[in-house]
C-alpha cells in the first residue's frame, strides 16, 4: 500500500479520433488503447492489486468499451458502467469523465449484492443535472458484447465495437438516416479496411488517460468530520488503518499521527 505521491507519475493520455462516415450517416471511433493499459497495470502493480487473467480481460475490454462511448457523447458528461454477474459473483466497475479525459476502473469480488438476474448498469452525471440510470440484462461475459447489447435496447440504436489489433478498438454507431444494413454487416475484417472503401471525415480528437485523481488527503476530511467515538471505533487500538478507493481499488494507509495533523491544519 503506496501513500508517496511522487510515486503517482502523470499518466500518458490516449487519442481517440472520431469520424462520421460519409453517406453511411455513422459515427467511428477509434482509439490504441495501449499506453492507458499500461498506466493501468502500474496502477494495479503500484497498490498490489491482482486479478486472474479473465477479470483483467474484463477491466480492459471495460475501460476500452467506455472510453470509446464517452467519446460519442457531449462533452459535460460523465458515465458510470457497472457490470453485476452472478456466477462467478463479480461486479466489473468502470466509469470516466469527458471534462476530466479520464477513465478507471476496478473489479469486485467481495462484498458483491447476489441479484436474480446479471444486469448491465450505466449511470450518466451531468453537472447540474439528476442523474439518470439505465439497466439492461447481461446475457454474456464480454464487456464488447454487453456494450452493443446496451446500445440496443437502452440507446435504442445499434452500436457495435471491432478489434482493429490487439489493443486498438474501433466503435461505430447509427446516426439519424444510418444505413443500418451496412452497419449490421461490418466485422472485424472489413473495420481494418473501412478507409478503402468509405469517406471518413475527421470530426475531432479527444484524449483520456487511466487517472482516478484519489489520494489520502481527500480520505481525511471524510474520517476528520466524524465525531471522537467515531474515530476512536475506525482505528481501535490501531495507529494505522487501511482505506482502499472505491473507484479504483488503490490502497492506502492512513496513520492517527496524519490525520491529527490534518485536522489540526483546518482549525488553523
Amino acid at each position: 500500500m503506496l501513500n508517496d505521491p511522487s510515486k503517482n507519475a502523470a499518466t500518458d493520455p490516449i487519442a481517440v479520433h472520431c469520424f462520421f462516415v460519409r453517406e453511411r450517416n455513422a459515427l467511428l471511433v477509434r482509439g490504441d488503447f495501449s499506453p492507458l493499459y499500461m498506466d493501468y497495470y502500474l496502477h494495479l502493480m503500484q497498490h498490489q492489486i491482482r486479478y486472474e487473467p479473465a477479470q483483467d480481460n474484463l477491466v480492459k475490454d471495460g475501460l476500452a468499451a467506455l472510453t470509446l462511448h464517452l467519446a460519442t457523447r457531449p462533452w459535460n458528461e460523465a458515465v458510470a458502467w457497472t457490470l453485476s454477474w452472478q456466477d462467478p459473483l463479480q461486479n466489473v466497475f468502470v466509469t470516466g469523465s469527458n471534462r476530466g479525459g479520464n477513465v478507471v476502473g476496478r473489479l469486485f469480488t467481495e462484498d458483491v449484492r447476489e441479484r436474480e438476474n446479471n444486469l448491465f448498469i450505466s449511470q450518466v452525471m451531468v453537472a447540474g443535472r439528476e442523474p439518470r440510470q439505465s439497466m439492461v440484462e447481461a446475457e454474456t461475459l464480454d464487456m464488447f458484447s454487453i456494450a452493443e447489447s446496451f446500445y440496443t435496447q437502452s440507446e435504442q440504436r445499434p452500436g457495435r465495437y471491432f478489434r482493429h489489433s490487439e489493443e486498438d478498438f474501433v466503435m461505430v454507431s447509427a446516426q439519424p438516416d444510418c444505413d443500418v444494413d451496412w452497419l449490421m454487416d461490418l466485422d472485424d475484417e472489413k473495420i481494418r479496411r473501412i478507409d478503402e472503401f468509405e469517406t471518413l471525415s475527421l470530426l475531432e480528437t479527444r484524449s483520456y488517460r487511466f487517472d482516478c485523481g484519489c489520494r489520502p488527503e481527500k480520505i481525511f476530511p471524510i474520517i476528520a468530520d466524524m465525531n471522537e467515538e467515531a474515530i476512536q471505533a475506525v482505528f481501535g487500538e490501531n495507529e494505522v488503518i487501511a482505506a482502499g478507493c472505491p473507484r479504483c481499488g488503490a490502497r492506502y494507509v492512513i496513520t492517527q499521527e496524519a490525520l491529527e495533523a490534518f485536522r489540526k491544519d483546518q482549525s488553523e
